[in-house]
């Protein structure tokens, strides 16, 4: 399956009220550097020496998120052969006994043995048979402490919770309470503005270095990380084309007809802006933007991508360079979808939007003057899933040709990962004629669930899923300035039904290029 998933589907569901902003470095809130971290102790050599993890301790054991996607990505992963000894341990805040756990898990790895060999079968029993749950308030004194002295190490704590209850968690957290060589794996979002993000990862780090802290972007697999690279770098024919000189815009895409499904009491203090383009959309901007790394490390990688991100920003007419709109009521593919502020746990006077659309500039070489155009909307009645590239227009088409001269496009979709080539070629029939033409191919996805790539990468110390703290940052300094004049109102939220797609005006793209006739008269 591909390994950009959907996200109503693998999403969880956290409450992104502030937290609070003690623990940070130096004793103040301040932004981490690439520095901070990027240790020296990321090295392709040094990785390989890393401690192998003995437990997988996952706090919000009790959550949706951990039986709808923790477990069976572990269960997988275990009956893929691609992990033995390990033990699971599970703490929640209900109270469950060893058997309602052991249920739970059962469950989870019951899908996981098909194609599993007899090792990986083994393997799954024994995890099975010896996990245990502990009900725990990780936030309360000395519990947290108590309870990563109990395990056998070095554990990845996974912090399946609300980044609130997370930061809580770990700031009643003593150095002298983390044994050596425990990594800290935080889900996403990431804090709920640039100042809790610098506060959290204040936090994490006053516990651990850099290198053993995982803030997991499960919605970018490493299937199709790789496949952006290696279309753009491996690709003489592409390489070059990727510039300023060549490019017209990059659009990034994610609407969806899934609107709230269970989840608005999350998604009502978040919106489509910091629920996918800060957290998912920026990242993915990255990729098709940054310059070739030296190596496929992950430092070298991270740096690149780093790069992109601080050199980006929206420009600050924001009337003009972003767009918000809600839903109301309408049907989708069938379905009766009612209007978003009519939702149990729906707070109206937020003015929270359901599609989000942001231009962002580079301001690189490479990339000055092209708009990339990140959007993100639910309960929309097409869904659209890709990076478009549109290529500029040819200096000179020589007199002669005639019917329609469509700029190039290179489309590719995540979920499943494909890739569409859209060219003018000449048509059937009449050779002056121009036809468009288009070539597509599906391209390489990963046989790991998405939650099971996650898993593989905290196991192995390998940070490949991992948002490096400086970048988390960067992100919300991207954003923060357009939630700011969305919440004074200087952009008006606009309403589409659901099911349609979007407002009236939203179905042409932001600088869109038209297509020119070509008369052979002319």
């Amino acid at each position: 399956m591909s390994q950009f998933r959907d996200d109503d589907g693998d999403r969880t569901v956290p409450d992104v009220s502030e937290p609070a902003t003690s623990g940070a470095i130096d004793g103040k809130v301040g932004k981490v550097t690439a520095e901070q971290t990027s240790t020296g102790t990321e090295s392709a050599e040094t990785t390989g020496g890393e401690m192998e993890i003995r437990t997988l301790l996952i706090l919000g054991a009790s959550g949706d998120l951990t039986g709808r996607l923790l477990l069976p990505g572990l269960g997988k992963l275990i009956a893929q052969g691609r992990t033995q000894g390990l033990s699971l341990v599970g703490a929640g805040s209900d109270d469950w006994d060893q058997d309602r756990w052991r249920e739970r898990v059962d469950e989870a790895f019951g899908s996981c043995t098909e194609g599993a060999n007899d090792a990986g079968l083994r393997e799954l029993r024994k995890v099975q048979e010896n996990t245990e749950y502990h009900m725990v308030d990780v936030t309360a004194e000395g519990a947290l402490a108590e309870l990563l002295g109990s395990v056998k190490g070095p554990a990845a704590v996974y912090f399946a919770l609300p980044p609130a209850v997370s930061q809580q968690a770990c700031e009643v957290l003593k150095p002298e309470d983390v044994p050596e060589g425990t990594r800290l794996v935080m889900e996403k979002p990431f804090g709920s503005s640039l100042v809790s993000a610098a506060s959290l990862n204040g936090t994490l780090l006053r516990l651990v270095p850099e290198d053993h802290i995982h803030r997991v972007d499960h919605f970018l697999g490493k299937a199709t990380v790789f496949n952006i690279l290696g279309l753009r770098f491996a690709n003489r024919l592409l390489e070059p084309l990727f510039s300023n000189e060549h490019v017209q815009k990059v659009e990034i895409f994610y609407d969806e007809s899934l609107a709230l499904e269970g989840r608005a009491r999350y998604y009502d203090k978040a919106g489509a802006l910091r629920d996918m383009i800060q957290s998912h959309l920026l990242q993915i901007m990255a990729l098709m933007a940054l310059n070739a790394p030296a190596t496929l490390h992950e430092r070298d990688l991270r740096d690149h991508i780093g790069s992109v991100l601080r050199a980006s920003s929206v420009k600050p007419d924001f009337a003009k360079s972003t767009r918000r709109a809600r839903y109301t009521a309408g049907e989708v593919d069938g379905r009766k979808i009612p209007d978003y502020v009519a939702e149990e746990g729906i707070d109206p006077a937020r003015n929270t939007e359901t599609l989000a659309e942001i231009e962002v500039s580079i301001n690189n070489s490479r990339w000055t003057g092209v708009p990339f155009i990140l959007r993100s909307g639910k309960a929309l009645g097409k869904k659209q899933k890709e990076a478009i590239v549109t290529f500029k227009p040819v200096n000179h088409l020589p007199t002669g040709f005639k019917g329609v001269d469509a700029p190039t496009r290179l489309r590719i979709g995540f979920g499943p990962d494909t890739l569409r080539l859209e060219i003018d070629v000449n048509g059937p029939g009449d050779i002056f004629t121009l036809d468009r033409e288009v070539m597509e191919t599906n391209l390489h996805s990963a046989d790991l669930l998405p939650y099971g790539e996650v898993l593989d990468g905290i196991l192995t110390s390998d940070p490949m899923l991992s948002v490096r703290g400086d970048i988390a940052e960067d992100c919300w300094r991207i954003v923060e300035p357009v939630l700011k004049a969305w919440e004074a109102n200087e952009v008006p939220l606009e309403e589409y039904a659901a099911g349609s797609s979007g407002p009236a005006g939203w179905e042409t793209s932001r600088d869109d290029t038209p297509m020119r006739t070509v008369d052979a008269e002319a």
